[in-house]
């Protein structure tokens, strides 16, 4: 007993380690923010893993908001399953699926769970079965914003919508103003950034603008950007840069990038309080999302519209995709105890201090248990 308290004492000093070391990248085909060696300070703890007969290379594809997250675990986990070798690439949600898809990977990230014609495809390489969706990761999407002399900002959905649609175009506006009582509103041109390139980040934060302020925001959604006017840069970093740079700029952005001199927007949900971008809320907000999958299937539908104190609503899910049924009998040893690794309490308590949101327990619990019956 004194030796399991030990270990379990030991993987929690690694994830404090890691928490300065780490930080959300971005999302779906997003890049993985270059910060280096996330894992340098990561420890493990040998006792806290359940290894059984893993052995050999487990390799991964797909999200890279989830990359940091994954290099975490990783250290930890092969550091205690020194027989495995865990190669996760991050290069984006939709090559992961197709390369799931395809055979070429144990288990793919995904910040989007499976389509229906992914499933079906799913079922050539998952004999006897096909894949599925675990909720594993959570992140916030800020709207951070520079405006000279405004330190704190509160919006809501319409505003938002009008804004990023290029219908409210100056920060003094009446809507603004109203929502903001107290502020140094300046007569001072409002920069809207959006993302140029393909992104599961402008996915999620559209979601959100069409769950929530539909008649401001008529557009389909999806990975690219459908809104005509504003500025555009590559990447969650090129766009904070550009907030960074711009007096009277707007961006949305993983939170992670909301950093050194940036505000974030507090959200007015409805709830008795606006709520700003954190991980705890991101929880919440997921907790307060309905489990849409069947069978051994957990995919989630957030609720966009949440009023639950607390709740951030921009908020998206990263999945770990895996055969229910038909793994390859090589790796799945490895990709079961991975998989349990970071479902694990200890593998979620990493999470919430490197910016990312750990699942609630009412889904974790379902999660552990599909990945027991993974076969």
């Amino acid at each position: 007993m004194k030796l399991q308290r030990m270990n379990r004492r030991a993987l929690t000093l690694g994830a404090l380690a890691v928490s300065g070391a780490l930080a959300l990248t971005a999302c779906g085909s997003d890049e993985t923010g270059g910060s280096g060696d996330s894992t340098s300070s990561a420890t493990a703890a040998a006792g806290s893993v359940k290894c059984d007969d893993a052995k050999g290379q487990l390799l991964a594809d797909g999200s890279s908001a989830q990359k940091n997250a994954i290099d975490a675990w990783v250290k930890n986990f092969t550091q205690a399953c020194n027989g495995v070798q865990v190669n996760y690439k991050g290069s984006g949600s939709g090559a992961g699926v197709t390369a799931f898809t395809q055979g070429q990977v144990a288990f793919a990230g995904s910040d989007s769970a499976l389509k229906p014609e992914e499933v079906t495809a799913s079922q050539k390489i998952c004999s006897g079965g096909q894949g599925i969706d675990l909720p594993m990761v959570g992140g916030p999407i800020a709207v951070a914003y520079n405006v000279s002399g405004v330190d704190n900002l509160v919006l809501d959905a319409p505003t938002i919508a009008k804004i990023f649609n290029g219908k409210i175009t100056n920060w003094n506006d009446a809507a603004i103003k109203k929502l903001n009582p107290d502020a140094k509103l300046p007569d001072l041109k409002i920069q809207p950034y959006h993302r140029s390139d393909e992104s599961g980040t402008t996915d999620n934060f559209t979601k959100y603008l069409i769950a929530t302020a539909k008649s401001d925001w008529p557009y389909s959604g999806g990975k690219a950007w459908q809104a005509k006017g504003g500025q555009s840069a590559s990447g969650s970093s090129g766009v904070a840069q550009g907030v960074k740079q711009t007096n009277g700029a707007i961006g949305y952005m993983e939170l992670s990038y909301a950093k050194d001199g940036l505000g974030t927007v507090a959200i007015d949900t409805g709830a008795s309080a606006p709520v700003k971008a954190s991980s705890d809320g991101a929880t919440k907000a997921i907790a307060d999302a309905q489990i849409v999958g069947t069978g051994n299937d957990l995919a989630l539908k957030i609720n966009y519209a949440t009023k639950a104190d607390g709740a951030y609503p921009i908020t998206l899910v990263t999945y770990e995709i895996v055969c229910d049924k038909g793994n390859k009998a090589d790796s799945l040893p490895a990709t079961k105890a991975f998989l349990r690794y970071i479902a694990s309490e200890e593998g979620q308590g990493i999470l919430s201090g490197i910016d990312y949101a750990p699942i609630p327990d009412s889904i974790i619990t379902k999660v552990r248990t599909t990945i027991e019956g993974l076969s």
